[in-house]
């Protein structure tokens, strides 16, 4: 049995207060793809026990997709608002996964939700509430952002800086590839630093240096890049 909760949780999201029970209705959304509880496994999703405070992509015995990958890498971690964002549009947050749901749109029902799934953490009355270490790329993001259209060649004469930690040849032994990354997943992942809304010192530094076409044309040299 799931550890009870007292009362409902307010999430630091939201105002909305959630219940675990309606949450437990909620979950037949989720439910083809992930299982919780006891005995819970894999299904085409992992398992979502002990969620709460887990980095992305962390289950050694799951095959996550390289989108997930790269949140994790990127510093992602599964609490209430990172939660909230996710399963608001999961592609929003990460663009490239196999996800084909399109999310909890009602933040009543993801508040409940939420409740749910913490139940079934360890010690979830002791599990911060307020602490995510990335965010969403804003719903309003620009189009016209994605619709640029970069200089592959602009972008080998700037790629010297990426390059000196993410390896050309594709390599992603500790720190993730970027080599033949979708343009639209590398533009949204570098605003995302940009903006502050993924949590990483050093990228949210150099995406912050960069102009919209410098990403664009970063986006179309290393989408082709080839060995």
């Amino acid at each position: 049995m799931p550890i009870a909760l007292a009362g409902v949780m307010a999430l630091p999201c939201q105002a909305e207060t959630g219940d675990a029970e309606a949450g437990e209705k909620v979950f037949q959304q989720c439910k083809g793809c992930h299982q919780v509880g006891a005995g819970a496994k894999h299904r085409s999703g992992p398992h979502l026990n002990g969620l709460f405070g887990r980095k992305a992509a962390s289950l050694d015995d799951f095959k996550y997709s390289k989108s997930f990958q790269r949140a994790g890498a990127g510093g992602l971690e599964w609490h209430a608002e990172t939660l909230d964002v996710f399963l608001e549009n999961p592609r929003a947050m990460t663009s490239g996964t196999r996800m084909s749901f399109r999310g909890v749109k009602d933040p009543q029902d993801r508040a409940h939700l939420i409740v749910y799934l913490r139940q079934f953490s360890d010690n979830p009355a002791d599990i911060p509430e307020a602490d995510p270490t990335a965010q969403a790329v804003d719903h309003d993001f620009d189009p016209a952002i994605l619709a640029l259209k970069g200089d592959p060649e602009y972008g080998a004469y700037l790629s010297g800086e990426c390059t000196t930690c993410h390896q050309a040849a594709g390599s992603d032994e500790g720190i993730p590839s970027i080599t033949l990354w979708p343009e639209d997943q590398f533009v949204v992942a570098m605003h995302a630093y940009k903006t502050k809304k993924r949590n990483h010192p050093v990228m949210q530094m150099i995406a912050g240096r960069l102009g919209d076409e410098e990403i664009a044309s970063l986006a179309a040299y290393f989408k082709d890049l080839e060995n």
